[in-house]
C-alpha cells in the first residue's frame, strides 16, 4: 500500500458517495496518493457533480483530479482508464447484483476483479479501518509459485495496512474436508489436514509478526468460511487474490473473490499475482540517488521489522 502513487475513485452517480470517498480519503492520507475520479456513464451529464466533489477535496487538501468516460460498460471503462492513469489501486463500491440476472450475466464488479491489473478495494460499508481488525485469506493448500506469489502478496498488504491504520493483522486459511480416498495420508484426517494447514502458515506469523490467537485455520469452503469469520471477528477490511480465472473454469468453478463478494459485510481488497510481481520488480529497479537506503526496510515486501 505504500507505494500507491495515484488511486483511481469510481464514483457512482446514483450512490451515497460518502462511504466510498471516507475510504479514498483515509488511503490518500496514509499514502499520501494522488485521486483521480471517475464517473462511468454513457450519458455524460455529470459534470456538476464531478466538479463539485473535485472543489470539495481540493479545499480539503487532496490532489485530485476527475473525469467522466465510457468504453462499453463500467468494468471496461475503469480498467482503461486505470492503465491509461497509471493508478496503483482501484476504489469502487459494491452495487448488488440481481440473483437472476448473476445466472446469465458476468457481474460488472465481477468483471472488474477479474481483468483489472491493479488491486481492487469494494467499499462494502462506511465503517472506518483506523483501529481495527485486518483479516488476510489465504490458500496454503496450493502451492505452486503463482498462489505462494500471492499469498505472500496477499499477507504483505494486510500487515502494511494494519501498519498504516493502527490495526491488528488476523490470518486465516481453509481446508477441505478429509477423504479416505485421498493419496496423501495427510489428506485423510482432520487433525493431520488441520495441522498442515498451520505449518504451511508457520512462516507468514513469523515474518509478519501474527500470533496463534490471531491464525484462524476453518474446515469447509473459502467462499462460505471467509464472510463467516470476517463477521465474527468483526473485521474493517479482507483481504483476498484472484488468479483470475476466466473462461469455462471460471464459469464452473468461480473465484473466491466474486463468491464471496455479495456475502462478505466487510470491504474487500482484492489482489492478483501480476500486482505481487510489479512491486517485487519496483524493488529490485535501481534506486534513485535521492532515496535514502535506511528507509528502504520500510517498503512494501521488505518487513523485517514488525509493527
Amino acid at each position: 500500500m505504500h507505494n500507491i502513487r495515484k488511486t483511481l475513485v469510481v464514483v457512482d452517480p446514483d450512490q451515497d458517495q460518502e462511504p466510498l470517498l471516507d475510504k479514498a480519503r483515509m488511503i490518500a492520507s496514509a499514502t499520501r496518493s494522488h485521486l483521480h475520479l471517475l464517473i462511468c456513464d454513457r450519458q455524460l451529464n455529470h459534470t456538476s457533480l464531478l466538479e463539485t466533489l473535485e472543489a470539495e477535496l481540493t479545499e480539503q487538501g487532496f490532489s485530485i483530479t476527475a473525469q467522466h468516460a465510457w468504453h462499453g460498460c463500467p468494468a471496461n471503462t475503469t480498467i482503461t482508464v486505470a492503465a491509461a492513469e497509471s493508478c496503483g489501486l482501484v476504489i469502487k463500491q459494491h452495487r448488488p447484483d440481481n440473483p437472476l440476472l448473476k445466472t446469465i450475466l458476468t457481474p460488472d464488479d465481477w468483471k472488474l476483479l477479474r481483468d483489472c491489473a491493479c488491486p481492487v478495494l469494494i467499499v462494502k460499508n462506511a465503517a472506518p479501518w483506523s483501529g481495527g481488525i485486518i483479516l488476510a485469506a489465504i490458500d496454503v493448500g496450493n502451492t505452486d509459485v503463482q498462489h505462494r506469489l500471492l499469498q505472500a502478496g496477499i499477507v504483505s498488504h494486510g500487515y502494511d495496512i494494519a501498519r498504516l491504520m493502527g490495526g491488528t493483522l488476523h490470518l486465516m486459511s481453509a481446508h477441505p474436508f478429509p477423504t479416505l480416498a485421498a493419496a496423501d495420508p495427510v489428506f485423510q484426517l482432520k487433525d493431520s489436514l488441520a495441522a498442515f494447514y498451520r505449518e504451511e502458515c508457520t512462516t507468514f506469523q513469523e515474518e509478519f509478526g501474527i500470533d496463534d490467537p490471531q491464525l484462524h485455520i476453518e474446515e469447509g469452503p473459502a467462499e462460505l468460511l471467509i464472510p463467516q469469520v470476517a463477521h465474527t471477528l468483526r473485521a474493517a477490511v479482507t483481504v483476498v487474490g484472484d488468479v483470475g480465472r476466466r473462461g469455462l473454469a471460471g464459469a464452473l468453478v468461480g473465484n473466491t473473490a466474486e463468491m464471496i463478494l455479495d456475502s462478505l459485510d466487510t470491504d474487500l481488497l482484492v489482489i492478483k499475482p501480476g500486482d505481487v510481481i510489479a512491486h517485487l520488480e519496483e524493488l529490485a529497479a535501481p534506486m534513485p540517488a535521492t532515496v535514502d537506503p535506511a528507509l528502504v526496510h520500510s517498503w512494501p515486501y521488505h518487513h523485517h521489522h514488525r509493527a
